[in-house]
């Protein structure tokens, strides 16, 4: 593992396919611009509307979004995180799939996401995810580059469940992706403090792409695209509006903190 520059893309995604694609790309180039090797994109960057409507258009959002992601990854010879799409299951369901790409196209790793988002939130809005979601059956995997350390993959929700960004680590993960589409009202009390966990219990980087701002009917979403580091740093902060937040990986701010605090080393309960 060598140091490089990461990307954590930060879109207001909509319910249009073609207008989505455009935006991710004038990301993608804004952030290969600044140095970024390795790039993610948030949950639901191609589509973010209602249920009925993405399960209406899940086959074509599908195909092109990851035509898209391998097309941007040749283009610009970075690996891409398309941090997740609907991939139909059958007529009525999808798996909300999150897909890891190389610099040639290839697709490295896939996960399909686990935890399903069904919350009656606060401020009266109710989100029933499972309704067109299928649930992934097996934890994310890993996988392990030489030049950009081992990347493990969850989406989401998935970030209020340490037990699944634990396995990571028990893998062998340096850098855990959490690519998003937080809810505002839970957003800005959440997820700040629960990255910033995530990567402190782990001690690893923590990059977590993430759609902002109002996208259709009362559909919100926190924004704040981070990259933190193994201390729970806060290294870059895309703030409220679509954007990139940029930061360098460090292998040996990783040791540093592992060396320091290892509490991986430490653990009694597998």
């Amino acid at each position: 593992m060598k140091s490089y520059i990461a990307a954590a893309i930060q879109m207001t995604s909509l319910p249009d396919l073609e207008k989505n694609l455009v935006e991710a790309e004038e990301l993608i180039e804004l952030a290969v611009r600044q140095g970024a090797e390795l790039v993610s994109l948030p949950e639901n960057f191609s589509f973010l509307g209602t249920e009925e409507d993405k399960i209406a258009q899940a086959k074509e959002i599908a195909l092109k979004s990851e035509k898209f992601l391998k097309t941007m990854a040749q283009r610009f010879q970075v690996t891409i995180l398309g941090g997740g799409f609907p991939v139909p299951v059958n007529q009525e369901k999808v798996y909300n799939t999150a897909l890891l790409i190389d610099p040639n196209g290839t697709e490295l790793t896939r996960y399909q996401k686990v935890h399903l988002f069904d919350v009656n939130v606060p401020d009266g809005n109710t989100y029933r995810e499972s309704s067109t979601v299928m649930a992934g059956n097996d934890l994310p995997a890993v996988y392990h580059s030489e030049q950009l350390g081992t990347l493990g993959l969850s989406v989401c929700y998935d970030v209020r469940f340490p037990e699944l960004y634990r396995h990571l680590a028990y893998k062998g993960a340096d850098i855990l992706f959490v690519p998003a589409a937080f809810t505002a009202y839970t957003g800005k009390d959440h997820w700040q403090v629960l990255l910033q966990a995530r990567a402190i219990e782990n001690t690893c980087y923590v990059i977590a792409p993430a759609q902002t701002g109002r996208h259709y009917a009362t559909r919100r979403t926190h924004g704040h695209a981070m990259i933190i580091d193994p201390w729970g740093v806060i290294l870059s902060d895309a703030g409220e509006k679509p954007g990139v937040a940029i930061a360098e990986i460090n292998p040996i701010r990783l040791e540093q903190v592992r060396r320091q605090m290892p509490c991986l080393q430490h653990r009694v309960f597998v």
